[in-house]
C-alpha cells in the first residue's frame, strides 16, 4: 500500500511487524475512490474493535484508490465483518456494492474469500478416547459445524489423537480457535488440496514427545521437498549454494520467546557457544542471536530448527549471519570436523581401530587438535602406570566419545593422570589420577564444557573398593 489515512481517534495502531498478529485480522476493501474514512469504521465498528484503518492513495495526487484495510483486535471479529459486508453497499447514494476479503499476510499469496476453506477447517489435539461425536459435541457451541473426523491408524484402525472440524463459516473458526481449551492446540487446517495433513501429524506428533521429555524427531533438512508457506519468504532470495555461512544464526519469530526458550530449542544441537534475545521496543517480534562453537553445529542446527513450531502454530525462521568469514575456509573447517566426528565414531564401533586413532595413524608425534573456549594448561607428563589410584572420574560424551588421544591430551593437563580409557559401545569413560587435588581440578574445569564439538559431564566416580563394602539391602 502506498499511504495510509488514519483518524485521531483509531486507539491503538499496531506496528508494521503486528499487522497479522493474530493472524486473519485484517479485512481488504473494495471501495468507491469517494468514501471516507469516518464512513468506514462507522459501518465496521459493530463488529469489533478496530485498531486501525488504512486507505490506499496516489503518492502523487493523493487521491484514494478505491482500496482499504481494516485492522481488527480479533480473527473472528474480521471475519464476521467479511461475511456480513461482502456485496453491501456502504451508504444509501452507493449503486456499486463493496468487496471484502481476509487480507493476506505478507508470506501468503492472495486475499481469501468467505468460501475459502483455509478459513473454516481447523485442526485439533485430541484424547485418543474421543469419536466423531465427542467432537462434534465439544466444537458445536461455535457455530455450525460441516463434518468432523478424527485421523486414525491406517493398520489398527486407533485414533492417533489428532481431528478436524470443519464450520460452515470463518468466525465459527475463528471462534473455536479463539474459546477453546488449550489443552485442544487448536489451528487453522491447510486445504486438503496442499496435502499438508502428514506434516500436521507429525508436528502434533512431537509436540506429544516434547510432553513427555522426549526431543521431537525433527528432519536435518525439513524443506526439502516441502516448503512452509508462513516461511516462504525466508528461502525466497536464499541462494543455497551461495549462502553465506558462519557460526551464528539469527532467530526470528512472530511471538516473543525468553534467552531460557532460545536455549532449550537449540541446546538440542551440541556445541551451543551462547546465545542472546534482542529486544525491539517497536515490535511484538521474537528475536535473537545464536552462536556455536563449530560451523558442522551452525549448519545442523540451520537446517534442522528453520521451520521449527516454537510455541505451536508458529514457525522460527533461522538463517546464518554474515561475520565477515571466509566462506571456503569455513566450509573446509566443517569438512574437517565433520570427518574427525565420522572417524571418531568408525572407530568407537571397532575397538580394533582405537590404537590407530591413538597413536595417530602412521606417525605419533602430531599433537591432537583440541576446539574449545576453555583455559587449559599446559600438558604435564603422565604418572607411571603402577602409581595407585587415588580418585577416579567418569566422562560422560554427548553426542559421541572423543578420540583417545584427545582425552589424554585434555586430562594429562591436570597432572598426575594415570590412565584414561572408553567403555564400549557406549558413550562413558573414566580417568584414573594419582592425586585428588588434580582430579578436582579436572572436574573444575571440564564439567559441563564442550571440547571439539562434543559436551562433557565429568564428575567423581565410585571406586571399586567402595562399590564392593557397599551394605547390601536387605529389603
Amino acid at each position: 500500500m502506498d499511504e495510509a489515512g488514519s483518524s485521531a481517534g483509531a486507539g491503538f495502531r499496531p506496528g508494521v511487524d503486528s499487522l497479522d498478529e493474530p493472524p486473519n485480522s485484517r479485512i481488504f476493501l473494495v471501495i468507491s475512490k469517494y468514501t471516507p474514512e469516518s464512513v468506514l469504521r462507522e459501518r465496521f465498528s459493530p463488529f469489533g474493535e478496530i485498531q486501525d484503518i488504512w486507505v490506499v492513495r496516489d503518492k502523487h495526487t493523493k487521491e484514494s484508490k478505491g482500496i482499504a484495510f481494516v485492522k481488527f483486535a480479533r480473527s473472528s471479529q474480521a471475519c464476521r465483518a467479511m461475511e456480513e459486508m461482502h456485496g453491501q453497499c456502504l451508504g444509501p447514494n452507493d449503486t456499486k456494492p463493496i468487496k471484502v476479503f481476509i487480507a493476506q499476510s505478507r508470506s501468503s499469496g492472495s486475499h481469501r474469500d468467505v468460501e475459502d476453506e483455509e478459513l473454516t477447517r481447523i485442526f485439533v489435539m485430541i484424547p485418543k478416547s474421543y469419536t466423531e461425536d465427542d467432537l462434534r459435541d465439544k466444537f458445536k457451541v461455535y457455530g455450525d459445524i460441516e463434518y468432523c473426523s478424527i485421523i486414525k491408524n491406517k493398520v489398527t484402525g486407533e485414533s492417533k489423537g489428532l481431528g478436524y472440524v470443519r464450520y460452515l463459516k470463518p468466525s465459527q473458526a475463528a471462534q473455536a480457535i479463539e474459546n477453546c481449551d488449550r489443552s485442544f492446540r487448536a489451528i487453522l487446517a491447510e486445504p486438503k488440496n496442499k496435502a499438508p495433513e502428514a506434516s500436521e501429524q507429525d508436528y502434533y506428533s512431537n509436540m506429544r514427545q516434547e510432553s513427555l521429555g522426549h526431543e521431537p524427531r525433527v528432519n536435518i533438512f525439513p524443506f526439502v521437498g516441502e516448503q512452509p508457506s508462513e516461511f516462504s519468504s525466508f528461502d525466497k532470495n536464499e541462494n543455497r549454494s551461495q549462502e553465506a555461512i558462519s557460526k551464528r544464526l539469527s532467530v526470528v519469530s512472530r511471538v516473543p520467546f525468553t534467552e531460557e526458550q532460545l536455549f532449550s530449542i537449540f541446546d538440542i544441537i551440541p556445541g551451543l557457544e551462547y546465545c542472546e534475545v534482542q529486544r525491539d521496543p517497536y515490535s511484538n517480534y521474537g528475536q535473537g542471536v545464536v552462536q556455536y562453537f563449530n560451523v558442522a553445529s551452525a549448519i545442523y542446527a540451520k537446517y534442522k530448527l528453520h521451520g521449527f513450531q516454537y510455541p505451536p502454530g508458529n514457525r522460527i525462521g533461522v538463517s546464518f549471519i554474515d561475520d565477515g568469514s571466509n566462506a571456503t575456509d569455513l566450509l573446509r573447517k566443517m569438512a574437517t570436523q565433520m570427518v574427525a566426528a565420522q572417524l571418531a565414531s568408525m572407530v568407537w564401533n571397532n575397538p580394533s581401530q582405537q590404537q590407530f586413532l591413538q597413536f595417530g595413524g602412521s606417525s605419533g608425534s602430531q599433537l591432537p587438535q583440541i576446539q574449545t573456549d576453555v583455559i587449559l594448561p599446559s600438558c604435564k607428563k603422565k604418572a607411571p602406570p603402577e602409581t595407585p589410584v587415588k580418585e577416579r572420574l567418569f566422562i560422560v560424551f554427548n553426542p559421541h566419545p572423543l578420540p583417545l588421544d584427545v582425552l589424554e591430551d585434555i586430562f594429562c593437563r591436570f597432572g598426575n593422570l594415570i590412565e584414561v580409557y572408553l567403555v564400549s559401545g557406549k558413550n562413558v569413560g573414566y580417568a584414573k589420577y594419582a592425586d585428588r587435588l588434580s582430579a578436582n581440578d579436572a572436574i573444575t574445569t571440564l564439567h559441563g564444557k564442550i571440547l571439539n564439538g562434543v559436551r562433557l559431564k565429568v564428575m567423581l566416580a565410585d571406586s571399586p573398593r567402595e562399590e564392593s563394602n557397599k551394605r547390601q539391602r536387605t529389603y
